[in-house]
């Protein structure tokens, strides 16, 4: 701004105050913008669902220093991986696993056309609805009802069956779609390791074949990052079409000492980070853990609320949690209490 030499001293100097005040007001920062904007935005909360407690900042640290180059816990993308137990840990798993009611439900179809199973058990005691008699069968009678509900087809066809099972059947306690039950806390962490460049695997004691119907809708996990109990499999050719038919027989079973050697085959890298719930995860979680160096993460979900999902632990028949709790205080695990860790449990809508 200038002046001409005709302006009187006294006029210049009113003027040059008067244009020093006005440039002081409009250079303080955000003058000219809205209130609303001046203010400092806040960060990003990427875990919204999550209480703010030590539980939440032990996660947050521990992506924090994987992730940060100059920490000395700084861990390579590439070694980034995360594995996370299914059933209890990413959606409901009382009063009965997903896929045991849909093996329940598959034998009852089935029995139209097995009539001999009237008088055969376990397959008895499921046409009548005898829970009682189907946990006296024990393992061996549950394994003779996955065989006998999940064989003998193709994959093809299993898949489909799986898949509209899954669209239509209800939870008994929550009557809503199984697909609705998967846990809105899970769900962000998938979502913030992965922005992280984790690579995260669904690692069950579930049939692989099972978890892949719906991995991908429910938790945005594909299908190649699913490792689960699987059933031999043949190939062959039908009508000119060639097919992988299912087998009556057990291939690998993906559950307690299993989940390490599933880790091993199927992703090849040990993870750094394992998210379980029962005593079944307790080796997937030591393999991670213990004894592997680096800058690792262990979490054991505890299902402590009676009023939004369930409370069950030492003593519950599905998701047992007794050794693997005793062992996580000693080995430095994080036990996520879902009353006191999480806002929400499911998604709200």
């Amino acid at each position: 701004m200038s002046f001409t030499a005709g302006h009187s001293r006294v006029l210049s100097l009113a003027l040059s105050a008067l244009f020093v005040l006005s440039c002081a007001g409009s250079q303080q920062p955000g003058a000219d913008e809205p209130k609303a904007s001046r203010k400092a935005e806040a960060p990003v909360d990427p875990l919204p669902s999550w209480n703010d407690t030590t539980t939440k900042a032990k996660l947050l640290d521990f992506v924090r220093a994987v992730t940060d180059p100059d920490d000395t816990g700084f861990v390579e993308p590439e070694a980034r991986i995360a594995t996370f137990d299914n059933d209890g840990t990413l959606w409901v798993e009382q009063p009965l696993y997903a896929e045991m009611a849909f093996a329940l439900h598959r034998v009852q179809d089935l029995a139209k056309v097995h009539p001999e199973w009237k008088t055969q058990q376990p397959f008895q005691a499921v046409i009548e609805g005898d829970r009682a008699a189907i946990v006296e069968a024990g393992s061996r009678g549950l394994v003779e009802i996955v065989v006998a509900s999940h064989t003998g087809m193709s994959t093809t066809l299993f898949e489909t069956i799986v898949t509209e099972w899954v669209r239509d059947a209800r939870h008994p306690k929550f009557e809503t779609p199984y697909t609705e039950l998967a846990y809105q806390p899970q769900l962000e962490l998938l979502r913030y390791l992965e922005a992280n460049s984790f690579k995260v695997f669904i690692v069950s004691g579930g049939s692989v074949e099972f978890i892949r119907t719906y991995a991908e809708q429910i938790y945005g996990i594909p299908r190649e990052q699913v490792v689960g109990s699987s059933i031999e499999t043949r190939y062959e050719v039908q009508g000119g079409k060639p097919s992988l038919l299912r087998l009556p027989q057990i291939d690998f079973v993906d559950d307690k000492a299993g989940k390490p050697v599933g880790i091993h085959k199927h992703i090849g890298r040990r993870p750094i980070l394992a998210f379980g719930n029962s005593d079944g995860d307790l080796e997937m979680l030591q393999w991670t853990t213990v004894g592997s160096g680096g800058t690792r993460l262990g979490l054991v979900l505890h299902h402590d609320d009676a009023d939004r999902e369930y409370a069950y632990d030492r003593q519950s028949k599905v998701g047992k949690l007794d050794q693997a709790l005793d062992v996580a205080s000693q080995s430095g695990w994080v036990i996520v209490s879902m009353k006191n860790d999480w806002k929400t449990v499911f998604t709200e809508k």
